[in-house]
């Protein structure tokens, strides 16, 4: 996943997120939204960072649960 940001002005293009400390300014001035890996899928519009970052938890956790769960399965398959 790609998070990306952007000044809240008209004209500005989205640049990748380099980290919080690194953008000049306070967050709440910019919008953010995050992307697939390959940056063609848009998984969340733009918001605020809390908001674009809580749902990137959401979707790595469901993932990582996901994928975890699917190789118990394969396992339990190939076992019997």
């Amino acid at each position: 996943m790609v998070l990306q940001y952007k000044e809240k002005k008209v004209g500005v293009k989205w640049r990748d997120y380099p980290g919080k400390g690194k953008i000049t300014g306070n967050p709440s001035l910019y919008e953010f939204r995050l992307l697939s890996h390959d940056k063609k899928d848009v998984l969340v519009e733009k918001g605020t960072y809390e908001k674009v970052l809580k749902r990137m938890r959401q979707i790595e956790f469901f993932k990582h649960k996901k994928g975890q769960r699917r190789l118990g399965i394969i396992d339990g398959f190939f076992e019997m």
